[in-house]
């Protein structure tokens, strides 16, 4: 017993005197990547930067520990985005995305001073060696609402709360009445401007009013859930926007466009992550998974469920296009836009700077 504890004792000693094979250095553990949003509004329950960052969340679930996402929430359009998305840059993000038209020129500034970081400009359409330009075929949602928003109005007028007079929202204020009038020849659709994105209080105003011209369904092109709220106050229709919004006007809503970009956020940070990404545009919309519409109210007939659900698988397949014309187009000035039997190119619905016939709006020049 003696000996092997004696033993022992010198082996252990002789471990102090010769030091023992070093072992090998654990691998080091790489740091997650960062990737930056910026987000012209606060986050919201529902609306158009709650579905961006529905899509972050997506990114950080599906790339774990290889990714650090980050988010400015409620920037401004213009030197304060260049500012947000600068500082994101000098932090260490190697891609940033920045989702909103207005961050178009600030992102494209920033990233002349940062070669190494990649830049997703969403709805933005400029490109360069290191800026990616994405955007959605909102119209096509648009067109949908439209049908189901004609079958539903009794008063034949629609309401419409509009941000700012660019192509993006001309297109979509179009589409809408092109679809409300394939079921309705004499639908209208009255149109108030905001000159400003998110404003819940003066989206509510302009709600108001509309209605008490007359609009019995609601439409807009804003940030926030306030003409949904006002239409359910009020007892009458309004198409979601950029989300589902049931939660708010559960009686109100007939149907929601949603915009989908959690797919495509989580190809292109995979792309930047395996060194594949490039500089793309992409113009997607109901085929590529961007665009969906559905979240139908239960006071919606099945009938008219079905018959929009019916023209959103054809405008999938590619039979349906919102901007061809079955007969000529007019604008609201009475000249011929589409003429019987064209369609428009991409180029012309990304220039758009006409409103259709029916719709009632302030001039855009």
């Amino acid at each position: 017993m003696y000996k092997n504890l004696a033993a022992t004792l010198v082996a252990a000693l002789s471990c102090l005197v010769h030091p023992p094979v070093a072992l090998a250095a654990p691998a080091a553990i790489a740091e997650p990547v960062k990737v930056g949003f910026v987000y012209v509004a606060p986050i919201t329950p529902a609306g158009w930067v709650h579905q961006h960052e529905v899509a972050r969340q997506a990114v950080q679930a599906a790339l774990g520990d290889k990714v650090q996402t980050i988010y400015a929430e409620n920037v401004a359009e213009g030197v304060d985005a260049e500012r947000v998305i600068r500082d994101m840059a000098r932090q260490g993000a190697k891609l940033i995305f920045t989702p909103s038209f207005g961050y178009m020129e600030p992102t494209l500034k920033v990233a002349q001073e940062f070669p190494d970081v990649k830049f997703e400009s969403v709805t933005g359409y400029k490109t360069a060696p290191n800026v990616a330009a994405s955007n959605a075929r909102y119209y096509e949602g648009r067109y949908l609402a439209g049908i189901a928003a004609g079958r539903m109005s009794k008063s034949h007028v629609a309401g419409y709360v509009a941000g700012f007079p660019i192509p993006e929202v001309l297109q979509g204020i179009n589409a809408f009445t092109l679809g409300m009038r394939s079921v309705d020849p004499k639908a209208q659709v009255k149109v108030i401007w905001l000159n400003e994105w998110f404003n819940p209080s003066r989206e509510r105003d302009a709600a108001m009013t509309l209605m008490d011209q007359g609009a019995d369904v609601l439409a807009f092109h804003t940030g926030s859930n306030a003409v949904m709220v006002a239409a359910q106050e009020r007892g009458k229709w309004a198409v979601a926007y950029h989300s589902d919004m049931r939660a708010v006007a559960p009686q109100a809503q007939i149907l929601a466009i949603t915009h989908e970009w959690g797919l495509y956020y989580t190809e292109r940070t995979r792309a930047m992550l395996d060194g594949s990404w490039k500089p793309i545009r992409l113009w997607g919309g109901v085929a590529q998974g961007l665009i969906r519409v559905g979240d139908f109210g239960p006071q919606v007939p099945v009938a008219v469920q079905q018959e929009v659900l019916r023209q959103q698988q054809a405008i999938a397949q590619g039979r349906l296009l919102p901007f061809a014309a079955r007969a000529d187009v007019r604008d609201n000035a009475g000249r011929i836009v589409i003429a019987k039997g064209q369609s428009l190119t991409d180029e012309q619905i990304a220039t758009m700077n006409w409103l259709a016939q029916g719709v009632l709006a302030p001039p855009i020049h």
